[in-house]
């Protein structure tokens, strides 16, 4: 079901935030950063995959998605709800549920034998697709599920995601150059403010994420090796 009533976007963002780092999602380690599926350091690290763990937080943060993506976009938008393999998934299930629509997914690439599918489930010509997954960084990877689903006659105009980094230049341009609007809770600099509301790390690392979230590709050039 559809939620009646829902806060403010600004207070989705923090709440977001706040269960993010109540589940451990969120990790900071300046002195030996993490590496990202780039190769290049970071000093942040995002775990949305944990949110199926947990029921109550779940629950509500696709409450939160929900209506984000209905208030943003219509609520009368969509025809199918697919999620990206494989993370995008099982919020992509929960988000259908809501909105009473099939749910369909998107694989990275076809599957090899068979029917060399890309995508699972029941999409229809016509059909107008929201996209969901957990995360996305600079929006690159979206496109190639999008354009998965467009090759089956279907539009998709709009992705919808729980953590948007937020810090990358260029990303909704080069979303919104393909064609697609980004929906989102909240972005690091959320996580950030909030984490220093609950002093939930000590000074010097959050200074430090905080100089990252200001240059992430200064940062990452310093920190290189």
């Amino acid at each position: 079901m559809i939620p009646a009533t829902y806060p403010p976007k600004d207070e989705i963002a923090r709440l977001t935030a706040r269960m993010l780092l109540e589940i451990g999602a969120v990790h900071f380690n300046a002195a030996e950063p993490f590496t990202l599926a780039s190769g290049l350091p970071s000093p942040t690290y995002i775990d949305c995959r944990r949110l199926i763990s947990y029921p109550r937080i779940r629950a509500t943060l696709m409450d939160f998605l929900t209506v984000t993506v209905m208030r943003e976009a219509g609520f009368e938008a969509f025809d199918n709800v697919a999620g990206g393999e494989t993370a995008g998934i099982p919020f992509a299930a929960l988000v259908a549920e809501r909105m009473g629509l099939p749910m369909t997914y998107v694989r990275k690439k076809p599957k090899g034998y068979g029917r060399n599918a890309r995508i699972e489930g029941v999409m229809a010509e016509g059909d107008r697709v929201l996209l969901v997954e957990d995360l996305t960084t600079d929006g690159g990877s979206k496109l190639s599920f999008v354009d998965a689903i467009r090759e089956t006659g279907a539009s998709c105009a709009h992705t919808a995601v729980i953590f948007y980094y937020g810090i990358f230049p260029g990303t909704e341009k080069t979303l919104g150059d393909h064609g697609v609007r980004l929906h989102h809770l909240c972005t690091w600099h959320d996580v950030l403010a909030e984490a220093r509301a609950q002093a939930a790390f000590d000074a010097a690392t959050l200074a430090e994420v905080e100089s990252f979230l200001a240059d992430p590709r200064g940062w990452q050039a310093a920190h290189r090796g």
